[in-house]
């Protein structure tokens, strides 16, 4: 017998890996965050976050999402005779409000870092992109809006390869390479790419603080 099976699993293990690992990552921000600890930073690193762009969606959701527990609460238990339905409903409600607030946590502790050696790229938990100062040509402030809601996306610009790393489909920092490069994302190696573009809320505060580095070319358009 022929088994046709083996292209689905082969897609769907990775996946769940990812989802799992994405789960575990969201939970222990939360923790982090909760705790109130302070960024891990060296001497000489300035953070920037990326937050500002959708704090007011997330806080949308994250208040509905608490009103609708007590809401769905007093409607399944006056209209479903099941009794366990009532707790699974709660669970699942109290399990989406924790993820939301989760999804802020991770990205408020994991924010971009401008330091001597380099900068590096995050968004959340699930991305982190090490771009030392001797392979960026120059950065430049540039307010970008991207057609998909994606947040890593790559684009072919003539003969320019282009990763766009977006917050809310935008981007504000263009950081020029010296030759091409990869990173490792979530689903593997890159192709090499010309240009990384990523959102930061502080631009210009961005690049102020990378004129100090071995980065000379980092310049404001």
């Amino acid at each position: 017998m022929i088994d046709t099976n083996p292209p689905a699993r082969a897609t769907i293990g990775p996946l769940l890996r990812r989802a799992a690992a994405a789960e575990g990552a969201m939970w222990r921000s939360l923790y982090v965050w909760a705790r109130r600890r302070p960024l891990p930073l060296t001497a000489g690193d300035d953070p920037f976050g990326y937050l500002d762009v959708v704090k007011p969606i997330l806080g949308i959701f994250i208040a509905l999402s608490a009103i609708e527990i007590p809401i769905f609460d007093l409607i399944v238990s006056n209209v479903v005779p099941w009794r366990p339905a009532r707790w699974i409903v709660l669970v699942l409600g109290v399990w989406g409000l924790l993820w939301m607030l989760g999804l802020l946590a991770s990205m408020k502790i994991h924010p971009h870092v401008v330091g001597d050696t380099g900068l590096r790229v995050r968004l959340s938990s699930g991305i982190d992109l090490w771009i030392p100062w001797t392979d960026v040509e120059a950065l430049h402030k540039r307010y970008r809006s991207l057609p998909s809601s994606k947040s890593v996306q790559i684009e072919q610009e003539g003969d320019r390869r282009v990763l766009h790393i977006s917050v809310g489909s935008q981007t504000s920092v263009d950081v020029r390479l010296r030759r091409p490069m990869t990173f490792d994302l979530a689903r593997g190696r890159t192709e090499p790419v010309d240009e990384v573009r990523l959102y930061a809320d502080d631009p210009a505060g961005l690049l102020r603080s990378a004129r100090g580095t071995p980065a000379t070319g980092a310049v404001s358009r």
